[in-house]
């Protein structure tokens, strides 16, 4: 099976148990997620099946949509609710103030990333390294916050949509918020769900429990397709199809009008056969990705 499913992680569960789990339904071994969910969080998990694990990168660098649960005056060594306390302050905060301080972190900001993280410092992950009580200097990275809304507030917890780019950490953002409001008071995260993922929204996602009674996932996939929607389409005649199914360039008419270093390349039935990269130097389009086989034409 090739294909993208959109879960709806549990709360509890890794991202790597839930891989593990659609492995053993689908007694398939190439199985790959698309973006990393904390246990803690819920929600849209991108899950990768057969060929779709070569196009997981398109997924992972898109947009995504969170409902995010702060609570003021706690801070915790995680950023979130499976941490230990380590701090705690009143929080003499009103909604005025709190929203004043979410439109500052609102467009490209630069955010560390938290100890408890995936992220490897020499080889070995910062996670495993905080559990050691060691600490080490994180780079910030450029991350962009598109739009904060502040959908409930109710002293000292506070209820967010957050809608931001790829590699955003939300726990690291409601520690920052925390520690830019009036006194310093903190926050941490009590509530994560992932609302979407680029294209895919909750609302397109089934439960571990909606597949475990299922003979055949196929119903549930999304074509490779659906994570390469920014990219233009390059359509190929049946010898331009060949040659790129074997590996090798082409030199299409539509080269001038398709303007950007990279597309996606469908024969004349719609099927995709490839990412194609432009070589300007030689005004040809190379094979960047193969993703059907040389029987397919």
């Amino acid at each position: 099976m090739d294909g993208i499913l959109v879960v709806n992680k549990p709360q509890g569960w890794t991202s790597h148990d839930v891989v593990g789990r659609i492995r053993r339904l689908t007694h398939q071994k190439r199985v790959g997620h698309a973006g990393t969910l904390d246990p803690m969080a819920t929600g849209v998990l991108l899950v990768c099946l057969g060929r779709a694990t070569r196009v997981a990168e398109y997924l992972m660098g898109s947009d995504k949509t969170y409902r995010a649960v702060m609570r003021l005056g706690v801070e915790t060594d995680t950023y979130d609710a499976d941490g230990q306390v380590i701090a705690t302050q009143p929080v003499n905060v009103d909604e005025s103030e709190l929203r004043a301080v979410l439109a500052r972190f609102v467009g490209e900001i630069d955010q560390v990333p938290p100890m408890y993280s995936a992220l490897k410092r020499d080889g070995k992950p910062l996670y495993k390294l905080a559990r050691q009580g060691i600490e080490v200097e994180r780079a910030p990275r450029r991350v962009t916050i598109h739009g904060i809304a502040l959908r409930e507030w109710k002293s000292p917890d506070a209820t967010l949509f957050v809608y931001c780019s790829s590699g955003t950490y939300i726990r690291s953002l409601a520690h920052d918020i925390g520690a830019a409001l009036r006194g310093v008071c903190g926050a941490h995260l009590i509530a994560l769900t992932r609302l979407a993922s680029g294209s895919f929204s909750i609302d397109d996602a089934v439960t571990l429990k909606d597949l475990e009674g299922l003979q055949d996932l196929r119903g549930l996939l999304h074509p490779l397709d659906a994570a390469l929607q920014d990219l233009p389409v390059l359509t190929l005649d049946a010898g331009q199809a060949r040659r790129v199914l074997m590996g090798q360039s082409i030199t299409p008419s539509e080269v001038k009008a398709l303007a950007g270093s990279l597309c996606r390349a469908h024969d004349a039935s719609g099927a995709l056969l490839a990412i194609m990269a432009f070589d300007a130097a030689t005004q040809v389009w190379r094979p960047k990705k193969v993703l059907a086989d040389e029987t397919r034409t």
